[in-house]
């Protein structure tokens, strides 16, 4: 019997009578990261890296049935050892080690092999089998090094300051946020919408280092924002309070910008790509480091990736999931 199987309630290990990532509620979902499309509520209990712990309780419920691993540290569920390593997608986000007589596989949920200064580092775990997405499973996503993308933000505020513009930067308020705010340190005034400034707090009463920021309330004139820059999730891009700043200028931080029809598509001033995902090098660095005998390709461009794998001599086969299609969940404003 596999390790993993594909069900209609996700990603299933039936020795030990659990899943990973499910979409539908069950008894025990091992969960890689907080992402809307890799976390659901309803499930009676959940298992997850400790920093992932406190995304939970603010995005779903405080009163979950969490129990949390550090990376490295391994439990046995029905005989089945677990352990989690660093994915390097967000903070706590976690690839998910199996082993059962002697098979080992690993569920990567979404992973990046850039290390961004805020996440754990993405570390390559060797396996037998092998899950991995495809969010960008075509060549022509290529990222550049993430210091040059943040030196064209600071070009940009400055030159937007010069203008007597609002600089306004469209990110998701889990990983992509807190990557920029560590990444443009130095700027003396950073400004975040709650849900940002919500997960910052819980992250630094876990113990994460982030630099300060500054909260965005009602009584902040908009005088103020104009000196700084201003950071809001994607539900507020194309919303009347953007629109009502001092001259706004709003940038898009997604590695989908890579491509400009992407810009265009967010009818943004400037677009950055600047991804919380694996470019092609990167997914086929990570793949080839594991080993693995096959893999498994979920969400992104799934058809494509899977085939050149096979081409090259890596047995691969794509899987239908529920993951999202697109960098990262669909954001809701806290």
């Amino acid at each position: 019997m596999a390790l993993i199987s594909f069900t209609s309630k996700g990603i299933y290990c039936p020795q030990g009578k659990f899943y990973i990532d499910p979409w539908q509620p069950v008894d025990l979902a091992v969960t890689t990261h907080g992402h809307a499309d890799h976390v659901r509520w309803g499930n009676r209990a959940y298992l997850c890296h400790k920093l992932t712990e406190p995304i939970l309780r603010q995005r779903l419920a405080e009163d979950l049935s969490i129990q949390t691993l550090g990376y490295n540290e391994e439990i046995s569920i029905n005989g089945v050892k677990l352990s989690m390593f660093p994915a390097g997608h967000v903070i706590g986000s976690a690839q998910i080690r199996l082993e059962y007589r002697g098979e080992v596989a690993v569920v990567s949920g979404d992973y990046k092999v850039e290390h961004d200064g805020v996440s754990t580092g993405f570390e390559p775990v060797k396996c037998h089998t092998f899950v991995s997405e495809s969010t960008f499973g075509l060549p022509i996503y290529k990222w550049q090094p993430q210091q040059v993308i943040f030196n064209q933000i600071r070009d940009w505020v400055g030159a937007n300051k010069d203008r007597n513009k609002t600089s306004v930067l469209i990110a998701y308020s889990l990983g992509k946020a807190q990557r920029l705010i560590n990444g443009l340190t130095g700027f003396s005034n950073i400004y975040v919408h709650s849900s940002i400034a919500n997960l910052n707090d819980r992250f630094i009463a876990a113990g994460v280092d982030l630099p300060e920021t500054i909260r965005i309330t009602p009584e902040l004139r908009k005088e103020e924002l104009q000196k700084g820059l201003v950071i809001v999730p994607p539900a507020m891009a194309d919303g009347r309070w953007v629109k009502n700043l001092i001259s706004p200028a709003v940038g898009v931080c997604s590695g989908w910008m890579r491509v400009r029809a992407g810009r265009r598509w967010r009818s943004a001033d400037a677009g950055f790509a600047l991804s919380d995902h694996a470019d092609w090098p990167g997914l086929l660095d990570a793949i080839k480091a594991t080993e693995a005998e096959k893999v498994f390709v979920t969400h992104g461009f799934t058809a494509t990736f899977s085939k050149y794998l096979n081409e090259i001599g890596i047995a691969a086969e794509e899987v239908k999931t529920q993951y999202g299609t697109e960098e990262e969940e669909s954001e809701v404003v806290e």
